[in-house]
């Protein structure tokens, strides 16, 4: 049982959001700065501000919310980019599913999004039977939701998905976490050839082994960062 007074393995500094609104819904997954009680206050504001954000009657663009999330945050951490102040924020992942359709609208804060689609046989001749899947990765603007040297609006990108396909947010806890034989991070690299191991078993399933092989990797070694994993079938 873990000491009630090791708040860094109770509270979290990764967090996940979702909401439905208009037939579409929102989900969302943060890395906010610090551990335990720092990154836990943290993702207490990015959960509150993105609530406020969205209980307006406009349907925003998952964009125009990072946005209006890094206006509020910059704003009650009062931080103007002067020398020794607060860079306390997040990095997020955050995608608006059409409910009634199959199309996605993403942004990110340097978190990316990772697309695992069917590949089209007849217009590929290097693909064997058992490639059947490969994973496009919509790349997220290079700033986090927090005041950064040079800020711009938020890329918003559209993705067509169409049945088997499957949406992958996530943290960098996974991939950076150390382990195996030769104590090295895991890599983005082997989280994609993970994802792709699984994609045909059921969520659960993969839920399961996904979990089991970074518990296998890490082994002895100290959990390095918090990880939040979000995987959605269409």
């Amino acid at each position: 049982k873990r000491r009630s007074s090791d708040l860094k393995d109770i509270v979290s500094g990764d967090f996940y959001w979702a909401a439905e609104k208009q037939n579409y819904l929102y989900v969302a997954a943060a890395d906010c700065t610090g551990h335990g009680v720092p990154g836990a206050f943290m993702s207490m504001l990015g959960i509150s501000f993105l609530n406020e954000i969205n209980s307006t009657p406009e349907l925003l663009s998952p964009a125009e919310i990072l946005n209006q999330l890094r206006a509020r945050i910059i704003k009650e951490l009062g931080q103007t980019g002067q020398a020794g102040e607060s860079k306390d924020g997040m990095d997020i992942a955050l995608v608006r599913f059409n409910l009634k359709g199959k199309d996605i609208e993403y942004a990110g804060a340097n978190n990316s999004l990772y697309h695992l689609r069917k590949i089209d046989t007849e217009l590929s001749d290097k693909v064997t039977k058992n490639d059947t899947h490969h994973i496009d990765e919509t790349k997220a603007d290079k700033q986090p939701i927090g005041h950064y040297v040079k800020m711009t609006p938020f890329t918003n990108h559209k993705i067509q998905l169409e049945g088997g396909d499957s949406i992958i947010i996530f943290s960098d806890g996974y991939a950076d976490q150390f382990g195996g034989e030769k104590g090295k991070k895991f890599m983005y690299r082997s989280f994609k050839e993970l994802l792709l191991s699984v994609h045909d078993k059921p969520m659960e399933k993969q839920k399961q082994i996904i979990t089991d092989t970074f518990d296998n990797w890490k082994g002895k070694l100290k959990q390095v960062d918090d990880v939040c994993v979000i995987g959605v079938s269409v």
